[in-house]
């Protein structure tokens, strides 16, 4: 029997990579998992992405997939300076970010903050358990407030919201998950590969060690209890045949930047994810309902990127020619002229 492959002939075997060493049951195994099927259904080139990280348990998940792809493990918090970086220079490149509540929200919540409002093309994946996962479970700054810890003691600090804070900032693409939720986690991270701006996924992923008893908000058991789904989703890729059967009166149907499509079944009466006030508004009523909304929050497929906004050109800068990357001498002249 032939080996199950791609359309570009690849095996779910190369978009594999080491073995992990996070916890037995840990959500964020999951999450690379998914990340693995979707490059793979996608027919993404592993050698296209460039895999960029920060430091916590979240940020050593990129060791687990794509194995061929670039790969660079920055500071804590710097990853998206790191990934800025990196894609300006080759915008070729899919840029995919693997951070962490801590990473994200605490140290690097300044460098995550001007990142969303450039509006670069990277898939951000917040890997969210609400607690620092590597220093004992102390509280992260995205723990709800009156959550207790596994020792129990009682969170009383508001919590910081990524995908509110990022929809006011201008991201393009924002969603909530649950990492044990497959069907819609991948079709998020589908959709979110082939947006061309920056597409922050939170995705609770609960912490077995630390922050999965009870009296967390982020443990599986409130989760399962509280999560609260605005849509169904489901993802065509431009090659397939974009000609789906549905009730256009309870579904949205948003076209990604390269012709595939994000359909969103309705299972609420009036929501659209491309109305950034009612997103904002709806997470806000969720918070007051003790709910965890999840699903495609906002979409956004008109704004310019980085890349556009600063004219960068379409091949890698490493090997455009001298012409194109230094003035010429009568123009520093005139610039040296100027100063006089």
């Amino acid at each position: 029997m032939a080996e199950k492959t791609n359309r570009l002939g690849l095996t779910p075997a190369d978009y594999k990579g080491s073995k992990t060493t996070l916890c037995a049951g840990c959500g964020h195994n999951a999450i690379s998992e998914r990340i693995l099927e979707s490059m793979y259904e996608l027919g993404i080139p592993p050698e296209r992405v460039a895999k960029l990280s920060g430091i916590g348990c979240s940020s050593k998940t990129p060791a687990y997939f794509m194995s061929r792809a670039h790969s660079f493990n920055a500071v804590h918090g710097r990853m998206p300076s790191v990934a800025t970086g990196a894609l300006m220079a080759n915008r070729t490149l899919i840029g995919l970010g693997i951070s962490g509540d801590g990473d994200t929200a605490s140290i690097g919540v300044g460098q995550f903050v001007h990142l969303v409002r450039r509006n670069l093309p990277l898939v951000y994946i917040i890997e969210d358990n609400g607690v620092y996962g590597l220093t004992k479970g102390q509280f992260s700054a995205t723990a709800d407030a009156g959550s207790t810890s596994k020792s129990g003691v009682v969170n009383q600090l508001p919590a910081i919201d990524t995908c509110l804070l990022a929809i006011q900032l201008g991201a393009t693409f924002v969603g909530r998950s649950f990492s044990g939720d497959k069907k819609q986690l991948s079709a998020m991270l589908k959709a979110a590969t082939v947006h061309r701006g920056t597409a922050v996924l939170d995705v609770i992923s609960p912490c077995v060690t630390f922050n999965d008893h009870e009296g967390s908000t982020k443990s599986y058991s409130y989760m399962k209890d509280h999560e609260e789904p605005i849509h169904e989703l489901s993802f065509i890729p431009s090659y397939e045949n974009i000609a789906v059967d549905y009730d256009p009166g309870s579904t949205v149907s948003v076209k990604m930047h390269d012709g595939s499509r994000l359909q969103l079944r309705k299972l609420e009466d009036g929501y659209d994810p491309r109305n950034k006030i009612e997103a904002v508004t709806r997470i806000m009523t969720s918070h007051a309902q003790q709910e965890v909304l999840t699903g495609v929050l906002y979409v956004n497929t008109e704004l310019p990127n980085f890349y556009d906004l600063l004219a960068i050109p379409d091949e890698p800068l490493a090997t455009l020619p001298q012409e194109r990357t230094r003035p010429p001498r009568k123009v520093l002249d005139e610039v040296m002229d100027s100063l006089a």
